[in-house]
């Protein structure tokens, strides 16, 4: 049996592709299972940032081995010529803090990703896109490459675009708990106050609810291409 899993950050992310799997929480961390006959995918979300992934991966790893892993979810746009709510699949992921570079298992192109240990702001995106020549920025991907290197298994990673290179956002670095965890309730009391922001983060919503359809359609496709697999076993959300 194949077990793939799934990593991302917030459950939003997997909204449209883990309709009607199965789903568990354990502590942090969501679970979403849809096994078949020759195997399982399992998706996780334990927050946001390294360690919040390394979590998620943890509790994947609790019931069996990962066969192949998938780091996917929102990112941001480090170069204009991206564009926000598609999503991309990406060659190789840069661990800013410590410079390391990991590459996908069968890659095309040179798109790289780098994670960064903070939410990028517009002047840390320039930063960012200078320093490494990256195109696109998150939070998690590194800790998932190193994670499929030390257990020599495939990495892949597909990261739909939420915001744009030059957007201006609130600092949501404030919003995000120790744990990883969004305090949503928090961000909502701080944008009240402020409609300033109120355009930018509608437009952020609607690039991210188009960035989770693609990120769906993405995976599906690279997993089971053909749609065989779904075919025969009867996929859940109708999304053949």
């Amino acid at each position: 049996m194949t077990r793939v899993a799934i990593i991302a950050a917030m459950a939003g992310e997997l909204k449209p592709l883990v309709r009607g799997w199965t789903h568990e929480r354990r502590g942090n961390v969501d679970l979403w299972r849809w096994k078949f006959d020759e195997g399982e995918w399992v998706a996780a979300c334990g927050g946001a940032g390294v360690n919040a992934a390394t979590l998620a991966f943890a509790e994947v790893e609790k019931d069996g081995a990962v066969d192949l892993v998938i780091s996917t979810g929102w990112a941001g746009a480090l170069s204009p010529e991206l564009k926000t709510g598609n999503v991309y699949s990406v060659s190789g992921v840069i661990d800013a803090r410590t410079g390391e570079r990991f590459r996908v298992a069968i890659w095309n192109g040179e798109r790289w990703l780098v994670t960064s240990p903070i939410v990028a702001d517009e002047a840390e995106k320039q930063r960012l896109a200078s320093a490494y020549k990256a195109e696109l920025v998150d939070m998690e991907a590194a800790s998932i490459a190193r994670l499929a290197q030390m257990r020599d298994i495939p990495f892949y990673c597909f990261k739909g675009v939420s915001d744009g290179f030059t957007d201006k956002l609130p600092d949501f670095n404030r919003f995000i708990r120790t744990n990883g965890q969004f305090d949503l309730t928090a961000m909502v009391l701080f944008s009240i106050l402020r409609p300033w922001h109120w355009p930018a983060l509608m437009r952020m919503g609607e690039n991210s609810k188009r960035a989770s359809l693609g990120i769906r359609d993405s995976l599906l496709d690279f997993l089971d291409g053909r749609g065989d697999i779904r075919h025969r076993n009867g996929y859940p959300n109708g999304k053949h």
